[in-house]
C-alpha cells in the first residue's frame, strides 16, 4: 500500500509541475486565464503559473502566416462571371485580441478576402482585371487591415494567383489578342516598308542631285574649256596678223607679199585647170602683175590706219 501510495504522489507531482511550468517557444505567445477570466500573455521563455487556477487557454504564432483563400465565382462589371484565388498573408500583433476579438481569424480574414475581392472585381471590366491586378491587391489588402484591427492582425499582403473567365470568353481573348498581333505585325511591315521607300526615293532625290551638280560642273568646266580655248586661239591669231602686219610695213615686206598672191593665184589657178574639163580663161591671165597690184591696192585700202600706225612706229 505504501508503494501504491509513493506512486500516487509521483504522479501528483509530475502532473502539478507540468500545469505550473510553461515553456514558450521563440515567436509565440501563451494566453494565461485565471480561473476563467484573462490573466496574461507569455512570451517567449520560461514561466510558472499556479496550479488548478491558471490555465494555458489560447496558443498563438506570432509568425507571418499564409492562407490560401479558395476560387471563387466573381461578376465583372461587364456581367462576366470569373473565377479567381488568391493567397493572403498576415501576421498576429496582439495575442490578446486574437483570442478574444473574433472566433476564428483565420477563416474570419479568409472570408473576408473572398467578399472584398468580389466587390473589387465587380467595380472593373475583364480587360481591366488582368491589366490591375496590384490595384485589387492593395484595395484588398487595405480592407482587410481595417477590420481586422479589433481582432489583433496586421495583413501584410494579398496576391491574386489566377484569374479564369469562361473558355468562350477565352477564346474569344485568344482570338482578339492573335487578331490585334496580326495587325501590329502588319502595321509593322507596312511601316518598314513606307520607310525603306522613303530612304529609297531620297536615295534616289540625293543622287539625282549629285547627278546634276556633277553634269553643271561638267558643263560649266566644258564652257570654260571652250573660252579659254578661243580666247587663246583669238589671242594667237591677233598676234599672228600683228606679226604679220609688222612683217608687211617693214622694206621688202610688200613684195615678199606681191610674191606670196602670186604663188597663191598660180596654184589655185592650177587646181581649178585639175577639177573641170571647162575653163574661163580671164582675158588678162598674162597681164599677173596687173593682178598682183590690184590685189595689192585692195589689201592697202582694207587697212590703211594699220600701215599709218606701222610707219609711225618706224
Amino acid at each position: 500500500m505504501e508503494y501504491i501510495g509513493i506512486v500516487i504522489l509521483v504522479f501528483f507531482i509530475i502532473i502539478t509541475f507540468l500545469k505550473t511550468a510553461r515553456v514558450v517557444p521563440q515567436k509565440s505567445a501563451f494566453i494565461v486565464e485565471r480561473l476563467g477570466k484573462y490573466h496574461a500573455t507569455l512570451e517567449a521563455g520560461f514561466h510558472i503559473l499556479i496550479p488548478f487556477v491558471d490555465k494555458v487557454a489560447y496558443k498563438h504564432s506570432l509568425k507571418e502566416i499564409v492562407m490560401d483563400v479558395p476560387p471563387q465565382s466573381c461578376i465583372t462589371k461587364d456581367n462576366i462571371a470569373v473565377e479567381v484565388d488568391g493567397v493572403l498573408y498576415f501576421q498576429v500583433m496582439d495575442p490578446m485580441k486574437a483570442s478574444y476579438g473574433v472566433n476564428d481569424y483565420s477563416f474570419a480574414s479568409v472570408q473576408l478576402a473572398q467578399t472584398t475581392m468580389r466587390s473589387e472585381i465587380g467595380k472593373m471590366q475583364l480587360d481591366k482585371t488582368f491589366e490591375e491586378r496590384e490595384i485589387i491587391n492593395a484595395s484588398i489588402v487595405n480592407a482587410i487591415d481595417k477590420a481586422s484591427d479589433p481582432w489583433g492582425l496586421k495583413v501584410i499582403r494579398y496576391e491574386i494567383k489566377n484569374i479564369n473567365p469562361p473558355e468562350s470568353i477565352k477564346d474569344a481573348m485568344e482570338k482578339q489578342m492573335r487578331a490585334e498581333r496580326e495587325k501590329r505585325a502588319l502595321i509593322a511591315e507596312s511601316e518598314g516598308d513606307k520607310q525603306a521607300r522613303i530612304n529609297r526615293a531620297e536615295g534616289e532625290k540625293q543622287e539625282a542631285i549629285e547627278r546634276s551638280e556633277g553634269e553643271k560642273m561638267k558643263r560649266i568646266n566644258e564652257a570654260e574649256g571652250r573660252s579659254q580655248e578661243i580666247e587663246k586661239v583669238a589671242m594667237a591669231t591677233a598676234k599672228g596678223i600683228r606679226e604679220i602686219a609688222i612683217a608687211i610695213n617693214d622694206r621688202g615686206g610688200m613684195d615678199a607679199v606681191n610674191l606670196r598672191i602670186a604663188e597663191q593665184y598660180l596654184n589655185e589657178f592650177g587646181k581649178l585647170a585639175q577639177k573641170n574639163n571647162t575653163m574661163i580663161i580671164p582675158g588678162n591671165l598674162s597681164d599677173i602683175s596687173g593682178m598682183v597690184a590690184s590685189i595689192s591696192k585692195v589689201f592697202n585700202t582694207i587697212n590703211p590706219k594699220d600701215q599709218e600706225e606701222t610707219n609711225l612706229k618706224q
